[in-house]
């Protein structure tokens, strides 16, 4: 798994790549715990072509404390396999997700 992040004004935009599962999410976790005050995140999937429940339970604790805070965590360029996951949990109830990483940035921003 490879995490680089960026930011636009206070938004930060994670950009994931590789397998997402239970072998690789504390690089995930641990961005997240170094970075309490990021109220707003995009995560950009598009380098995932899979993801199991440990990855799905990372990116619900982000959302969750992004919530908390007054802010919230959006994903994009999900890959055909991840949607499946993401539709099977149920998850596409919780998240919002955007074809690509500038339609989420600017939902942040209207």
């Amino acid at each position: 798994m490879n995490l680089t992040s960026h930011t636009t004004g206070d938004i930060s935009i994670l950009e994931l790549s590789g397998r997402f599962d239970a072998a690789n999410v504390t690089v995930v976790a641990r961005w997240f715990e170094e970075h309490p005050e990021v109220r707003r995140i995009v995560v950009n999937l598009r380098g995932v072509g899979f993801v199991d429940s440990s990855g799905l339970a990372t990116l619900v604790k982000g959302l969750k404390r992004c919530r908390q805070n007054g802010g919230d965590l959006y994903l994009c360029e999900l890959q055909p396999p991840v949607v499946i996951i993401i539709e099977l949990t149920r998850l596409d109830k919780a998240f919002k997700s955007f074809a690509d990483e500038q339609a989420a940035v600017n939902a942040f921003l209207s």
